[in-house]
């Protein structure tokens, strides 16, 4: 870990540096000291930890401050000592993850076998205090071990799928037929022996920047080995349990720098059986016993899990799982929970886990790893420090508190691949998000990084521009999907995208949806239905909040035009994609000002008949499908149409402006004392329809 750290320290001259273990420092912490002048001159600085994190945490944070000439000297450790990024793995077309659908998933498969992707990927993770790395799969032991009983199941070789797929599929449902000639295509040859190399590499390297990775899967999924030795996804049936048992052993002895796995009890099993296969009982004599016989032959080892609160009540949970491993002595095990369900960006202060969840876990002295699941922007650069901070210092303190691991089940951050001006080789999302990632790592480990450190890093970045503006114009530009998501409340990704008013089963998000769906409850604002139908009803109307979504795009507008023409016609790239990604949020919430707008007026006139009523909601829709055509404007200048696993394309100016020129129609055809069914409608597969 401290070679790593030495690794990135630019030492200017005039500075000499002595890193020292020293005792008496709390877990992950360090302090950097200011130290004497020399005869020449120099001066030098101390950097004390007890621990290896501490002393890497202290190397990077000095060299950091020396870059960005902040003062080196401080004592820090972290606020939360389990920071982490939750990573949905699309391992092969053969073995998806959840949900592997859309392009982002197809693309990042070459990826998650390329050494250079993760050493960059891991670099930057420590680099923003990250130090848990959680990669999700459905089923990741076909690609990942061999096993002597069942050598057909294993996948050798790198492949990507050859079919196509619409935005009305979950392709992990076609199951065996994932491995059928012609379904996949070979793009990198791989035996499995250099398939476990490959992995003990990440892991190791990862081991050395100080970051713990499990892997989680969901259940009950087989990929690959589905209709081999009498397997099936079935719980019930015995041959299934005794190869997961056998895969779950073989994958902890396979891999000693794994650090822990976790479970789901996925919308894929039997969740109401009872007996000796119900959901708890199962998951032991598969992945309990799995690790129990491997740790039997690795005596000493710990091995963390992670068991999921999802479809399992938390007292089946302890019955038939959690007090067998902890009396077993194999190592932690904590529960996870969606804390923000799938929408990171509405509230920090989600109230799902206080009520739901913490008394019954707390009473059960039982720590909570908090899923915090960014499902809301996938393409525009964000960064709120204040939020994060807020979002922070809302998480419930250790040791109710686990830890956190923050991403996204509908996207997979690898490389980019729909830039209009694309890097060769294409930019790690990492790097392109880089302020959104270093929010959430730095203020998960130092709360109290205040606006100064923040406006260095952009000062350093962008020295063209003046930092504070930049500060300003995005934060500002960042409050705008937290808002339309609290006003227009779906609580999951399959539901809605701010970012593309679209979702795989509820369809285009209409002026009737907007009706429908009110306000997240408890927030203080007042739906269209009751401002409509309750005059003078208490709290932020519709109309409040599309007078704030104007307000925050007219000031982002502003900024935006301020620091181009501060910048002249010679901006960096990177300066110039950001602004332009600060403008496409402006012209969002303009869109959705007047969507807000429109939709009120067109309930009221169902509910009086006032003619002029509907023409002013005709007036407010037309006006959102012009500012849906800049914010369509500006966003394909710089990105490609890309299909979203759960929210359908991003084809701003080809489907998704129809879309939007239809609620005029819906407007103009409107009834008096006419109000539409439900607009939830499916056209998905039943084992999507739930």
């Amino acid at each position: 870990m401290v070679d790593f750290a030495i690794s990135r320290l630019d030492i200017p001259d005039g500075v000499e540096v002595l890193v020292q273990r020293k005792d008496g420092y709390p877990p992950q912490g360090f302090a950097v000291i200011k130290g004497p002048v020399d005869v020449e001159g120099d001066q030098s600085w101390v950097v004390d930890a007890t621990d290896d994190h501490g002393l890497m945490y202290g190397v990077l944070d000095l060299a950091e401050s020396l870059r960005l000439g902040l003062n080196p000297a401080k004592r820090s450790s972290p606020d939360i000592h389990r920071r982490g990024l939750k990573f949905n793995i699309p391992l092969d077309a053969r073995a998806p993850s959840y949900d592997d659908t859309g392009d982002a998933a197809y693309h990042a498969i070459e990826q998650v076998w390329d050494r250079a992707f993760w050493e960059g990927f891991l670099d930057r993770m420590a680099e923003h205090r990250y130090n848990v790395l959680t990669l999700w799969c459905n089923h990741p032991f076909t690609t990942m071990v061999k096993l002597e009983e069942y050598p057909d199941v294993a996948l050798p070789d790198v492949a990507v799928r050859a079919f196509e797929v619409d935005d009305h599929e979950l392709i992990q449902y076609r199951q065996a037929k994932l491995r059928e000639p012609g379904a996949f295509e070979v793009i990198k040859p791989m035996t499995m022996d250099e398939k476990i190399e490959h992995w003990r590499y990440v892991m190791r390297y990862a081991k050395e920047r100080g970051i713990d990775i499990y892997f989680i899967t969901w259940n009950v999924w087989v990929h690959g080995a589905e209709g081999r030795y009498g397997i099936t996804a079935d719980q019930t049936n015995e041959h299934t349990t005794r190869y997961l048992r056998r895969s779950m052993e073989q994958m902890v002895l396979t891999y000693p720098d794994l650090k822990g796995f976790g479970i789901t009890a996925g919308e894929h099993m039997k969740n109401k059986l009872e007996g000796e296969n119900s959901t708890g009982n199962w998951f032991w004599k598969t992945y309990g016993l799995g690790i129990k016989d491997a740790l039997a032959q690795q005596p000493g080892r710990e091995f963390d899990f992670i068991y999921r609160v999802w479809y399992t009540g938390l007292g089946e949970m302890k019955k038939t799982f959690i007090d067998k491993y902890t009396d077993a002595g194999h190592g932690q095990i904590d529960i996870g929970f969606k804390y923000a369900r799938a929408r990171l960006y509405s509230m920090p202060d989600p109230p799902f886990f206080n009520n739901q969840l913490r008394d019954e876990a707390e009473t059960n002295g039982l720590a909570t790893w908090m899923n915090l699941r960014n499902d809301d922007i996938f393409n525009f650069r964000w960064g709120d420090p204040d939020y994060v901070r807020a979002f922070m210092e809302n998480l419930p303190p250790e040791p109710t508190l686990a830890g956190y691991h923050m991403g996204s089940d509908g996207y997979v951050w690898t490389r980019e691949f729909t830039s209009t001006e694309p890097e060769s080789p294409r930019e790690l999302e990492f790097d392109k998000h880089w302020y959104n990632f270093m929010l959430w790592g730095r203020l998960g480990y130092d709360r109290k990084l205040g606006r100064e450190f923040f406006e260095a890093h952009l000062a350093k970045r962008f020295p063209q521009v003046d930092a504070a503006r930049l500060y300003e114009t995005w934060k500002t530009a960042s409050q705008i999907v937290p808002l339309v998501n609290l006003a227009h409340w779906r609580d999951w990704d399959h539901m809605w995208s701010v970012e593309t008013c679209m979702s795989k089963k509820e369809g285009y998000h209409s002026v009737d949806h907007f009706i429908e769906f009110g306000p997240m409850w408890g927030r203080g604002m007042v739906s269209i239905k009751d401002y409509v139908e309750q005059p003078g009803k208490a709290g932020r109307s519709p109309m409040d909040v599309a007078d704030e979504l104007d307000a925050l795009s007219d000031s982002v507008l502003r900024g935006v035009a301020a620091l181009r023409q501060a910048v002249g016609e010679a901006p960096s790239k990177e300066l110039r994609l950001t602004l332009g990604d600060m403008e496409a949020f402006a012209y969002l919430a303009a869109y959705y000002a007047d969507k807000f707008r429109g939709s009120t007026q067109v309930h009221r006139f169902r509910v009086t008949g006032e003619e002029d009523v509907r023409q002013e909601a005709i007036v407010h829709l037309e006006a959102a499908v012009g500012h849906w055509e800049d914010y369509g404007q500006v966003a394909a200048a710089q990105y490609t149409p890309q299909l979203l696993a759960r929210v359908s394309t991003t084809d701003w100016l080809g489907v998704l402006l129809e879309y939007a020129r239809a609620d005029i129609e819906l407007a103009k055809n409107a009834e008096p004392g006419e109000f539409p069914a439900s607009v939830i409608h499916s056209n998905l597969p039943d084992y999507m329809d739930k």
